[in-house]
């Protein structure tokens, strides 16, 4: 009988750890994609300012010729 409440005792921890290990790695996966995102945008208001200097730069060189 020792035994068994053993052996659901450990299976019962088993069960508890993968569920909080699973709720870890979705966790981690959701702040990951939150950072690709938050670097995704950044980049691409880099590159709109990049444009727009540019352009600026094209139009000075443009109008001094």
């Amino acid at each position: 009988m020792f035994n068994n409440n053993t052996a659901k005792s450990t299976l019962a921890n088993s069960i508890i750890d993968t569920i909080i290990g699973y709720d870890e790695t979705k966790k981690n996966e959701t702040k990951q994609l939150q950072s690709q995102r938050i670097l995704k945008a950044r980049r691409a208001i880099e590159q709109h300012h990049e444009k727009r200097q540019l352009c600026a730069s094209v139009e000075d060189l443009w109008l001094a010729e």
